[in-house]
């Protein structure tokens, strides 16, 4: 079987998290910086060039370089899990609070739908986050979604942090395009050639690292760094952009991680936008730590992002939805619980369809 076949089988099988592998090794390629012209900089660091972009045109993260080796890949699925007792006795799974209709417009929420996924109502204005609610090739969901989506009827917008298959799924982007099509899809620079193919009809706007968008209402969507990488097959690493968002409204800040591994970027976020009102971190995917920790902040790492940040509510995402690693689906949420003062007691612990302005 020759190389192509064989990465092209391995990325069948692995999970997301897992497909960190390069097809040519790295080179020491010059730095240029970009944004989107039409977008404004309502806040930005005072040294603020740009998102970092190299001259082969993929994006690189602020302080970290891509690391990637289908060595390490293999490495991990041939180790053996630890874990792997424990998840097999463990039949646990979330809590989720089913919803009949669309909730009220005139009541901030978020709602968690699961894994990186929200229904949010700030100031009359409803939003999705990375929404990922149909079983796919790669994923199987262990958490049901709490509604049926044929209740959305009035979304303004649909935030995608990045390419990855557990952030951004073809079949429920489809799905969405044809349930509102007006609503406008807010993500980072060179996703709209993927998306708009699968919801034709949505507006798209792309955003490079602390560009607001133009939006035409009460708050402020800014896109801001994380420390990730970006494939959906085998030949475009980190051809799209990745990141989180700062949300704003006149009573409060908001910040969606994203995925993330740990890094400065959560303190420069904060110096640049604020500290943070309510933080959605990721917790969950980071075992075995010596591979997952460029990708995905453990519990701990999240932790103490949030603490560095200044954070005044802490709410866990990104677990309990996906199988994407070695640890257990609950597991990161059980080191939160059992580590309150991690999170300066200001742990919101989530329930899928529920609202957790309310928790």
């Amino acid at each position: 079987m020759n190389r192509r076949k064989f990465l092209t089988g391995l990325a069948g099988v692995l999970p997301v998290g897992a497909l960190i592998y390069n097809l040519d090794s790295e080179k020491e390629i010059a730095l240029s910086y970009t944004s989107n012209p039409k977008l404004p900089y309502e806040k930005k660091p005072s040294d603020w060039k740009g998102t970092p972009i190299r001259s082969d045109g993929t994006f690189q993260n602020l302080h970290y370089p891509f690391e990637a080796s289908l060595v390490q890949v293999i490495k991990w699925k041939l180790s053996e899990n630890p874990y792997a007792e424990q998840k097999k006795q463990d039949q646990r799974r979330l809590e989720v609070n089913p919803i009949a209709q669309m909730p009220n417009r005139s009541k901030d929420q978020i709602i968690w739908l699961g894994h990186a996924s929200y229904l949010w109502i700030l100031n009359g204005v409803v939003i999705l986050t990375d929404p990922v609610w149909l079983d796919n090739w790669v994923l199987k969901r262990f958490s049901e979604l709490p509604f049926d989506p044929a209740i959305l009827k009035e979304v303004n917008y649909i935030l995608i942090s990045h390419d990855h298959r557990d952030h951004c799924d073809e079949k429920t982007l489809r799905l969405l395009g044809d349930l509102i099509p007006q609503a406008k899809v807010l993500t980072g620079l060179n996703m709209q050639h993927l998306i708009q193919t699968w919801m034709p009809k949505n507006p798209i706007q792309e955003a490079g690292w602390f560009q607001s968008y133009d939006l035409k209402e009460s708050l402020r969507i800014t896109y801001v760094p994380s420390r990730h990488w970006s494939r959906r097959g085998l030949t475009d690493t980190n051809q799209r952009l990745w990141g989180g968002y700062f949300i704003e409204t006149s009573d409060s800040k908001f910040y969606f991680m994203g995925d993330s591994g740990y890094g400065p970027h959560f303190q420069l976020i904060s110096d640049t936008m604020g500290a943070p009102d309510y933080a959605m971190m990721g917790i969950g995917a980071y075992q075995p730590e010596w591979f997952m920790h460029p990708a995905h902040t453990s519990p701990a790492d999240a932790a103490k992002a949030f603490r560095e940040m200044g954070g005044k509510k802490f709410i866990p995402m990104h677990f309990g939805t996906f199988d994407l690693s070695d640890e257990p689906l609950l597991e990161p949420l059980d080191w939160l619980k059992a580590n309150p003062n991690e999170v300066n007691h200001s742990l919101i612990t989530p329930v899928v369809g529920k609202n957790l302005l309310q928790v």
